[in-house]
């Protein structure tokens, strides 16, 4: 064989190679945030988005703070947050687009075996500001109370239980139990007997934890869908301002027939099946005692 016809072999193969490279880079989305999100319906909805369309969806986590970031980065393909974007905070959340998918909200969880059924605003304040500390306080054991809280003040769960309970984004909790994410939060409140916390609800149902109820109410389905239970707030997907074209395809199945009755096996509210809650959180803000 001659070198011409070896190097046209060789552009031929490298040709291909690039080709077969493409195309799959073009078939795959990279999704990281929230892992609430994550729990509540992101592995179902990817696993069905494969079967439909053949694109492979890989998840990963890191909060809701890297799912805004690292998307208007452009180091993600789509996000996922269970809070909206914080301009102030950083300028590049500014450039955020937030597609709003489901319904979740704020769950108080403790351990199985824990007595205490109920909770009210002024006991979960007290609680969070160390002016009650002790299980007995609250109608439970003689122990103490072990808050186990998000390390930091923006994530999804931290900001929103400093604007829904606090009305305070920079309220400081009093806890000796700080950890990274809702994912140990969770896992805590599994094992420890004295713990305490607030997570998703979306994720607390898959865990084995005892769910309180919240100004006399539980953060059910249907308590959440009729805006009942006050303390609910939408879970979102996020883009870049210029999203790719697999990117809105699966913003838009999310959203689709198909993709809410899989959110909604999940037992997560999608968005479209309350759009009324968005209007009564801004214009009366939380009905909870």
């Amino acid at each position: 064989m001659n070198i011409r016809g070896f190097s046209l072999i060789f552009i031929l193969f490298f040709s291909l190679m690039i080709t077969s490279f493409a195309q799959k880079e073009d078939n795959t989305l990279l999704w990281a945030g929230c892992g609430i999100t994550k729990k509540a319906f992101m592995k179902e909805l990817a696993t069905a988005y494969t079967k439909k369309t053949g694109v492979q969806i890989i998840l990963e986590g890191g909060g809701a703070t890297r799912g805004i970031r690292d998307t208007v980065a452009g180091k993600v393909d789509i996000g996922g947050t269970c809070r909206m974007s914080l301009p102030s905070s950083n300028k590049s959340e500014l450039y955020a687009i937030l597609y709003p998918v489901a319904w979740d909200a704020l769950a108080i969880i403790a351990h199985p075996s824990n007595p205490v059924n109920n909770l009210t605003m002024q006991q979960v304040r007290a609680v969070y500001t160390g002016k009650i500390t002790n299980w007995k306080q609250l109608g439970g054991r003689n122990a103490k109370i072990h808050l186990y809280t998000r390390r930091g003040k923006i994530s999804g769960v931290g900001y929103a239980i400093r604007q829904y309970i606090f009305k305070n984004s920079n309220i400081k909790f009093k806890s000796s139990y700080i950890v990274r994410s809702s994912g140990p939060l969770e896992k805590a409140c599994e094992k420890d007997p004295d713990a305490l916390g607030i997570t998703g609800i979306s994720s607390a149902r898959k865990r084995k934890v005892k769910v309180l109820k919240f100004g006399g109410r539980s953060p059910t389905y249907e308590n959440i869908k009729n805006g009942s239970y006050g303390l609910y707030r939408p879970l979102y997907l996020v883009t870049s301002p210029h999203p790719s074209r697999l990117a809105k395809d699966f913003i838009k199945f999310a959203s689709s027939k198909e993709g809410r009755q899989i959110i909604r096996a999940n037992h997560t509210v999608p968005y479209l099946d309350a759009p009324n809650l968005m209007s009564k959180m801004l214009i009366y803000g939380f009905d909870v005692k």
